[in-house]
């Protein structure tokens, strides 16, 4: 498959959220699940968070940006859409490779929950203790 396509993917997961993005040459549009960014991302920090591959290749006009987020909660989700965002990218144009791997938009945060163990009722939390 050629990159030489109308538009490109990207996979992105944080946490237990994972995104597929789709960037397309455009007007500066950008869906998440259908609705407007704006709308789906209630926070200004989660919004520009997910932006922010954008902002920093400075393309923010260049491209529309459609998403599909599933899965976690919405900061994990915006983490996931910026990784997705960025992979689509550097798929683009490769050159934008060096600037979103130094600001960490193309390294996947690996810290997941931890699980349940036995004899225990949660990760590290033992069950109450009477002495009497």
């Amino acid at each position: 498959m050629s990159t030489a396509t109308t538009f490109q993917w990207g996979l992105g997961r944080r946490k237990s959220a994972v995104a597929r993005v789709r960037v397309a040459p455009g007007q500066g549009g950008f869906l998440v699940n259908g609705r407007p960014i704006d709308q789906y991302f209630s926070t200004s920090q989660m919004q520009s968070d997910a932006r922010s591959p954008l902002a920093l290749t400075e393309n923010a006009q260049g491209y529309d940006v459609f998403c599909n987020v599933d899965g976690g909660g919405p900061v994990g989700q915006a983490g996931a859409v910026r990784m997705g965002l960025a992979r689509a990218l550097k798929l683009i144009n490769p050159t934008l490779e060096v600037a979103l791997r130094d600001n960490g938009h193309l390294t996947r945060d690996s810290r997941m929950k931890e699980r349940k163990k036995y004899g225990r009722k949660g990760a590290r939390r033992g069950f109450q203790f009477s002495k009497r």
